[in-house]
């Protein structure tokens, strides 16, 4: 069986890969010429661990290849899967022109032509509920005069950046969302070699596959959140955090995953899936009072860290040098969309510091987006050198047992802010350092 990937973006790489390193062949497209160019001769467009080893080794054994031409995978692949982008527009509803676009593109294609084998059109990406509906229509427009027979399926993704290949390649579950019986055994054949240790295939009707997506992510964002309440009342009322966690992550009911307090959630994925299920509730007037508050929540963690910063120099940065660890949104990535850590480098810019930051992979992503607005270093330690304070907010494991007499050389004086809380305040004192952690006394 042959499956086309439309959509080259961290989703739609992942996903072609893998399915290609479990023996598919699969064809990926994407409209960027240069992004083709790079991924047929192996090199990876996105950081994730062990995709680079998987692409080039695919490429090479005939099963992976890149395309711009829709036509090529419109008439070869019984099965396409959209994995197009779906950002969060102006009033936080994502944005389906991408996903639209392309079905419009293939009605097209399907049109001008004497096509009529049966194809599965699946929605890849995290889309609103009704996205299967709507992609059905505009293929409905013009594919059926060309006797096209097709059903459109939604197959949200749960994959962790960082981790994606092990996740895909051992998924916990696969939600499969369609009321067709010859599409979902489709589904459940390409899904099979994946879940050979017995995980579910879980089969249900397209809007609640589309609502499944959103109310994972929603429900994890909103432990985040929680968590971040209680570290930042621990703070005012002298208790730590971690001992709280603690308490309640043994409990079966809770479990200790995403209780882990910080500088709030940000990637891909929780803040526009948080907003767009929010959208939807209120599109249909319900008023979703708890993602409101998840939303206020981070928002306002996410700026936590500076302003404690910017509070113990008395209110103004400028003439200070703060040094950065840490600029994707969590470790493993290159990806700093909506990183809590760009929200920190800018309110920290806008008190008049000079900021000089490291990431062991974020860099060029993050000169993207600040240009020559920051400074940048190499490697972690050239960024201590004369600055007043060093700010941590990304848990890297290279920042996790760092040389803490050279940074005290380093540093103009010994002062932390962890924003992930690495480190244990009592062990910091011991070593000298003044230490700002969250939640913790």
């Amino acid at each position: 069986m042959k499956i086309g990937i439309v959509g080259t973006g961290y989703v739609g790489l992942v996903t072609g890969t893998c399915f290609a390193e479990m023996g598919y062949d699969v064809l990926c497209i994407d409209i960027d010429p240069i992004k083709v160019e790079k991924l047929s001769k192996g090199i990876p467009t996105i950081f994730e661990t062990g995709l680079e080893l998987l692409l080039k080794r695919n490429i090479k054994e005939g099963r992976l290849s890149f395309s711009t031409k829709l036509e090529d995978a419109a008439y070869s692949c019984k099965v396409l899967f959209f994995a197009l982008p779906t950002p969060p527009g102006g009033d936080g509803a994502a944005d389906l022109s991408y996903i639209k676009g392309a079905a419009a593109e293939l009605a097209t294609i399907w049109s001008k032509s004497d096509f009529s084998e049966y194809c599965v059109v699946v929605n890849k990406s995290t889309v609103p509920v009704g996205t299967a509906d709507a992609v059905k229509s505009i293929l409905e427009s013009k594919g059926h005069k060309a006797g096209v027979h097709f059903d459109v399926v939604s197959n949200p993704e749960f994959l962790r950046e960082g981790v994606a290949i092990a996740d895909f390649m051992k998924p916990e579950r696969i939600v499969v969302g369609t009321t067709s019986q010859k599409a979902e055994d489709i589904m459940r054949s390409i899904y099979e070699p994946f879940v050979r240790q017995g995980n579910p295939i879980l089969i249900m009707d397209e809007r609640s596959s589309e609502l499944t997506k959103y109310a994972a992510n929603s429900f994890l964002a909103t432990k985040i959140s929680f968590i971040n309440e209680v570290a930042n009342l621990c703070e005012m009322v002298g208790a730590n955090v971690d001992h709280v966690r603690q308490g309640m992550g043994t409990d079966s009911r809770i479990g200790n995953l995403f209780l882990y307090p910080g500088v709030g959630f940000g990637g891909s994925c929780f803040p526009k899936d948080v907003q767009a299920l929010y959208r939807t509730s209120t599109e249909n007037n319900y008023d979703f009072k708890i993602l409101d508050a998840v939303l206020t929540v981070n928002d306002r963690q996410r700026h936590r860290l500076s302003q404690n910063i910017i509070q113990h120099f008395g209110g103004s940065l400028k003439g200070k040098i703060i040094a950065v660890w840490g600029l994707a949104f969590k470790a493993r990535t290159d990806d700093v969309r909506e990183s809590p850590a760009h929200y920190i480098v800018q309110d920290l810019v806008d008190a008049g510091a000079t900021v000089k930051a490291f990431d062991p992979e974020a860099m060029d992503t993050t000169k993207a987006v600040f240009g020559d607005l920051i400074e940048y270093g190499i490697q972690p330690y050239e960024v201590l050198e004369n600055a007043d304070a060093l700010a941590i907010c990304t848990e890297w494991h290279e920042f996790r047992r760092p040389e803490f007499e050279r940074i005290k050389t380093l540093l103009n004086s010994p002062l932390i802010f962890d924003g992930r809380n690495l480190y244990k305040p009592a062990r910091m004192k011991e070593l000298g350092f003044d230490y700002h952690s969250i939640g913790r006394p």
